[in-house]
């Protein structure tokens, strides 16, 4: 055995902590907890998925009719504003510490995805990846699912999409450019933030700005598109004219074909966890916000539209199409409402 396997041994568990992770006791797959030096503070808890498409009822409220794919749980990447976040509460763990550092694993997804797929007599229409957490979160260099999930949606002629910040994205570029001559392949990254030290404490998991456009290089250099998500826009922290021209400007450059836009949208619970990190980092903030945010989830209906209005003019000025329901589409993000499912709606592990 080598040393990195004896390692990973010697911290296989037997039962589950329950006074410390309830929500793993119920997981019938659930098969050890994980450490690894690599990963300070990170716990891996490993499951043996029952399946590995995920089909959103139709009348679900977010992509309704669609399929996922979600080989993890949590995510390293720690966004403060990340919208998944409330997914962990039914495991029994937090939304802010236990989200970022207690991370689900399915490791048997690829064999899984496999089975699916051979035994399904009608295919999905397509499959959205970053609907949930990252695929390309730092778990991903440690478990490698990504490539064995291409390949066998490729092997079917399944189209997806990908949606990420991670920059490991370019490790499959290869497998990525196979995949799009049998099937459709669209590829996204979110890069928002230009200024590093603002980015590093709001999304701190993350790979830095500089890193992220150098993928987008990378992809448009691998003979794909890309698609840039100018999100989360902060109000009132990357939201000026001046910021919005220059990341613009940047992801132009950076070779991407088509941008899409959204200003910061913090769901229920999840936007205690970014006022706690606003309270640290900009405290004299907290009151704008509280009001910008005083309807709901999004900000008020006249901040969007500024916010529209100050962006639309650069995305035509640099070159872009319009950011409109074509371009989201490609991502999954209209569903697929009002279309009856092609089957009823498997059931998800979690």
């Amino acid at each position: 055995m080598n040393e990195d396997a004896m390692r990973w041994s010697g911290q296989r568990t037997d039962r589950v902590d329950a006074g410390t992770l309830p929500g793993l006791a119920r997981l019938t797959g659930f098969v050890r907890s994980v450490r690894t030096p690599e990963f300070r503070d990170v716990t891996f808890h490993e499951v043996l998925a029952k399946s590995a498409l995920n089909h959103v009822p139709a009348d679900a409220r977010m992509l309704p009719g669609e399929y996922t794919i979600n080989p993890y749980r949590g995510c390293t990447h720690a966004c403060q504003y990340c919208f998944a976040r409330n997914t962990h509460t039914r495991l029994g763990l937090n939304i802010a510490g236990d989200f970022d550092n207690e991370i689900i694993v399915k490791t048997n997804i690829v064999e899984v995805l496999r089975a699916e797929l051979a035994r399904k007599r009608k295919l999905p229409p397509r499959v959205a990846f970053g609907t949930n957490t990252d695929v390309y979160q730092r778990a991903e260099g440690r478990y490698a699912l990504m490539p064995g999930i291409i390949d066998a949606l490729a092997g079917h002629r399944v189209p997806f999409s990908i949606l990420t910040k991670g920059t490991m994205i370019r490790r499959d570029l290869a497998s990525l450019v196979k995949a799009s001559r049998a099937t459709t392949v669209h590829l996204g990254l979110s890069i928002s933030i230009l200024d590093e030290e603002l980015q590093q404490s709001v999304e701190f998991g993350t790979a830095t700005t500089t890193a992220r456009l150098a993928t987008v290089r990378a992809i448009r250099d691998a003979g794909l598109d890309c698609t840039v998500f100018l999100s989360p826009i902060l109000p009132r922290l990357t939201d000026s004219p001046a910021q919005l021209e220059k990341l613009v400007a940047a992801v132009a450059t950076a070779g991407a074909t088509s941008v899409l836009y959204h200003p910061l949208y913090l769901s229920s619970g999840v936007k205690d966890v970014f006022f706690a990190w606003l309270r640290r980092a900009h405290p004299e903030l907290v009151a704008d916000y509280t009001t910008l945010y005083s309807s709901g989830s999004e900000t008020l209906r006249p901040y969007r539209h500024e916010v529209g209005a100050r962006i639309r003019p650069l995305i035509a000025k640099y070159g872009f199409p319009d950011p409109d329901e074509t371009i989201e589409d490609k991502f999954a993000l209209n569903g697929r409402r009002g279309q009856p499912p092609e089957e009823p709606a498997q059931p998800m592990l979690f």
